[in-house]
């Protein structure tokens, strides 16, 4: 099944399909669909990451300031 948001981006390229075919095909994709999924696919993850890496810091944080207000001698 094809996905619609990668039709629409194909279709809206105009002036520029042929610069994103050549960089397509320099890539070794075969068609401009899949180095269009392909891309969207490393954008969703890269979202990810950086969801992950928040997460994680906003973790950090909490676990230092727990750390700080646990001391009694201060």
């Amino acid at each position: 099944m094809r996905n619609q948001e990668i039709i629409q981006i194909i279709e809206n390229l105009k002036g520029r399909r042929n610069y994103e075919e050549k960089k397509a095909s320099k890539l070794g994709f075969n068609s401009l669909y899949a180095y269009f999924e392909d891309k969207i696919l490393k954008e969703k993850k890269a979202n990810e990451d950086i969801k992950k890496e928040l997460e994680e810091i906003k973790v950090n944080s909490k676990l230092k300031n727990k750390q700080k207000k646990s001391c009694s001698c201060c």
